[in-house]
């Protein structure tokens, strides 16, 4: 079994402050299904100014790239939905906690990737923690949406992390797959909301743009990492942007750091050590 170093881990856990700060964003503005769009939006655009700096990534990779931003549309639609009847210190952790759980399933199937005991310890506990997270004011309707969509969570990375290695380029496939994404998500954008959409982000695009980025940068790490180690470990890592998520939701957004979030903080250090990272 491939073992991580340590350059790895301390990068993903970098894009997982990155995910949870594009997060909190979005729950701090006004309009959650418009925000969500406009950063889809914005890191398409910050995508394509780089676009032509680079090579393309192997013809192998491109049905994995189609297919990545098709599911990213689900994505996008079920967090706005979790975000709009939930609080993001309920909603994110629901979301995120799952998906790194199905993924370490399904990696030996869809990867060859067999995990040690240890490994699936330090998952069970970094899940359990994560999910023991959710707490909050939340309607059930954020529920559903956010349980879909770790099941969305869990599709994507697999579909990426096919796509990455097959690209031989982690960088252009990043690129190639935040433009796409955003053109997709820009056109259903104008589908549903029309004229709103365009308007919205003239007023918002700094907000949209520093979103766009940070979702692009941290994305962008997580699938580098998955060339450099366990597609399952790589998951379940990332996810432990919960802790900043619950930070951030209680510094900025004026929601509790209870005790009960405090021992699930605990549950996720004990999985990382159990990793030995």
């Amino acid at each position: 079994m491939q073992e991580i170093s340590l350059p790895v881990p301390l990068a993903v856990l970098g894009a997982a402050l990155l995910h949870a700060s594009w997060n909190g964003l979005v729950k701090a503005g006004e309009d959650k299904q418009l925000d969500t769009i406009a950063v889809g939006v914005g890191s398409g655009l910050v995508a394509l100014l780089a676009l032509p700096w680079l090579p393309l990534p192997m013809p192998q990779s491109w049905p994995w790239l189609a297919a990545s931003a098709l599911v990213h549309i689900l994505y996008f639609l079920f967090l706005a939905g979790a975000y709009r009847w939930g609080e993001l210190s309920y909603a994110y952790p629901v979301m995120r906690g799952g998906g790194p759980m199905i993924v370490a399933l399904c990696g030996a199937a869809v990867f060859g990737e067999v995990l040690e005991p240890m490994h699936w310890t330090g998952i069970v506990f970094i899940c359990a923690g994560i999910l023991a997270l959710a707490s909050g004011a939340h309607d059930r309707r954020a529920t559903y949406f956010a349980v879909a969509n770790a099941v969305v969570i869990a599709a994507y990375t697999l579909i990426d992390a096919k796509g990455v290695r097959a690209s031989g380029a982690a960088l252009s496939y990043t690129l190639w797959f935040f433009a796409l994404s955003g053109l997709a998500i820009g056109g259903l954008g104008c589908i549903r909301r029309g004229r709103e959409l365009p308007g919205y982000y003239r007023r918002h695009w700094r907000r949209a743009t520093l979103g766009g980025t940070l979702a692009l940068c941290s994305y962008g790490i997580a699938l580098w990492a998955m060339t450099q180690a366990p597609v399952a470990l790589v998951a379940v890592l990332r996810e432990t942007s919960v802790i900043f998520a619950a930070v951030i939701g209680a510094v900025f957004l004026g929601e509790k750091f209870t005790r009960r979030r405090l021992a699930a903080t605990g549950a996720v250090l004990a999985g990382l050590v159990t990793l030995r990272l």
